[in-house]
């Protein structure tokens, strides 16, 4: 949560062979499930003015993209050793990380963020174990998607193996700046990627960002040890 999630969504789902919307809120349990996500998906990432536009509900994508931020969504994990199934995890520093869910969750004291964001990072790698499977999984970065663009849309492309390329210039839908799907507070609605970040008000002590670094780091180098990632992309080039 509040790792640029909502940018990168929208990165992959303006492919023409990814469809997708941001967090759907399902829970999976069984192979039904997946039905539901997608009769979610093809209904709310599509845009229906005209009686032509009942075409675009043919299932003919090459992937159906959900964005799962939480512990307890996949409660049957087994699943996620489907041959079908590829994930790509995102990562963002820290203290900004921290300050925006504060930002999002002002009901949550300072403990409740960092208790977030230690066990969420601890199940990423978790997901990525369980999977172990590197062709399935790749690692990116909230400032490798700011910094290093076209590093980062070709390594999509080549994970992904879509025919079209991606760009950072992406369509605005009408789910852009919902709330529950993803950030309502951001510059997302620009359709393209913007490099200034907000001022956040929230701040933490540097003892409890010194313990999320750490977290961070461990995270960081645990999946890039298990998956694909950028700096793969870069070095090959």
């Amino acid at each position: 949560m509040r790792s640029g999630t909502t940018l990168l969504t929208h990165l992959l789902t303006t492919n023409p062979d990814v469809i997708g919307y941001g967090e759907t809120h399902t829970n999976y349990t069984d192979a039904s499930d997946f039905k539901t996500l997608l009769k979610k998906v093809y209904w709310q990432a599509q845009d229906f003015r005209r009686l032509g536009d009942v075409q675009n509900l043919r299932m003919n994508h090459q992937y159906v993209m959900d964005k799962v931020l939480h512990n307890k969504k996949f409660l049957n994990s087994d699943f996620l050793q489907s041959e079908q199934v590829y994930v790509i995890f995102l990562l963002r520093e820290p203290e900004r990380s921290l300050a925006s869910i504060a930002d999002l969750n002002p009901h949550w004291s300072q403990q409740d963020t960092i208790e977030y964001y230690g066990k969420r990072m601890a199940m990423l790698v978790n997901y990525a174990r369980l999977i172990n499977t590197p062709k399935r999984l790749l690692v990116v970065t909230y400032e490798q998607m700011l910094d290093n663009t076209p590093q980062v849309l070709t390594r999509l492309q080549q994970f992904l193996q879509t025919p079209t390329p991606f760009t950072e210039e992406y369509k605005v839908l009408k789910t852009t700046g919902m709330k529950g799907v993803g950030d309502p507070k951001g510059k997302i609605k620009a359709g393209k990627i913007v490099r200034s970040q907000r001022q956040l008000s929230q701040s933490f002590p540097a003892e409890l960002v010194a313990s999320a670094n750490q977290i961070h780091h461990d995270c960081q180098a645990a999946l890039v040890e298990l998956c694909q990632s950028v700096d793969t992309a870069i070095d090959e080039n």
